[in-house]
């Protein structure tokens, strides 16, 4: 893809980004705004404080106002960057996703690369057809992880880690992590995000197996794989330095969805294994009610969905020309 090309195509998504982040956070705040109950009743009735203590909580926090008048006031800062402070945390709403949507982004980052250095050489071996019986187990196994949603798989791990201690079972990191040395506290965060990783890793990596080797089935049948073999090279050179890059395309398709199954995924693996993640704190925003929060939220998810999809539709340009035209449209591809 050309350098002007891309960056046409990185300027649009760049634009269609910003659009679906203030749809996200518009819809977050209209849904819980109808939702019954607002964040001075759920936060002051738990403590039996009167009726009109919560109606001068709800007027200091605006929530008394039309909401067509709250949306106004919420839009005119968020195109500034400022998305308000958390009613429930009293902070801003912009550093504490930033902090939860990193450790989001760690957890998610580091189970696709897990789930693809798993499943992509797997599927390579149940397509290739030299190992047959290994290949029906793979395939086995692969049915049985997909058939296990996040939320089992985290439990299940959960469990095995409580039973045996390999890995801790929830939280971010030990008790005085903070006064470790730098690879201190970096293994220490390898071992607490090991059992979270995993969780979101293996139903992802099952899918990633039945897609190569679907494609690798079918690309050992193209007449370039023939051709290879008919001029005498080795069978597993074919597959291993061929046939796998060449069937890559049906995965790399998949990458900008498998996004959305992260981020819903996580929000289970980041309850059952206490991952202070964006799905532990929108959550917290929608038990508050807490409306600039579930906004933020909202939008980070957003962002997070469209970066992910745009590194995804560049991984399918770069690996396969014939898409490029369809990944920029028509006018990106039209000179000035």
């Amino acid at each position: 893809m050309a350098t002007s090309t891309l960056l046409r195509f990185l300027g649009l998504r760049a634009a269609s980004a910003l659009v679906l982040m203030l749809v996200a956070a518009s819809g977050m705040l209209l849904l819980m705004r109808l939702s019954p109950g607002d964040s001075a009743s759920v936060e002051l009735r738990g403590v039996g404080a009167s009726e009109e203590t919560i109606a001068r909580e709800r007027a200091r926090l605006g929530l008394d106002k039309p909401f067509a008048q709250q949306y106004a006031a919420w839009l005119s800062r968020a195109v500034r960057l400022d998305f308000g402070t958390s009613f429930r945390y009293r902070q801003p709403v912009s550093s504490l996703v930033i902090e939860r949507a990193g450790n989001t982004a760690l957890l998610g980052v580091t189970a696709l690369l897990v789930a693809t250095l798993v499943g992509l050489p797997l599927g390579v071996i149940a397509g290739g057809g030299r190992a047959p019986a290994i290949g029906r187990l793979v395939r086995m196994g692969s049915l049985l992880a997909l058939s296990l949603p996040p939320l089992l798989t985290a439990l299940v791990l959960a469990w095995i880690a409580a039973r045996t201690g390999w890995f801790p079972v929830g939280g971010l990191s030990s008790i005085g992590a903070a006064e470790m040395p730098a690879i201190a506290r970096a293994r220490d965060l390898a071992w607490h995000l090991t059992l979270p990783a995993l969780a979101l890793a293996v139903p992802l990596a099952a899918m990633f197996e039945r897609l190569q080797a679907d494609a690798v089935t079918a690309t050992r049948a193209e007449p370039c794989v023939l051709g290879a073999r008919a001029r005498g090279l080795p069978p597993s050179r074919v597959l291993w330095r061929r046939v796998w890059r060449a069937a890559l395309g049906p995965v790399l398709a998949v990458y900008g969805l498998s996004a959305g199954q992260l981020l819903s995924g996580s929000l289970a693996v980041e309850l059952v294994t206490a991952w202070p993640g964006l799905g532990r704190l929108t959550l917290d925003a929608l038990s508050a009610r807490d409306l600039p929060l579930g906004a933020g939220c909202a939008a980070a998810a957003a962002l997070f969905l469209a970066v992910w999809t745009t590194i995804s539709d560049v991984l399918i340009a770069a690996a396969d020309p014939r898409t490029r035209a369809s990944l920029v449209g028509a006018d990106a591809e039209r000179p000035s």
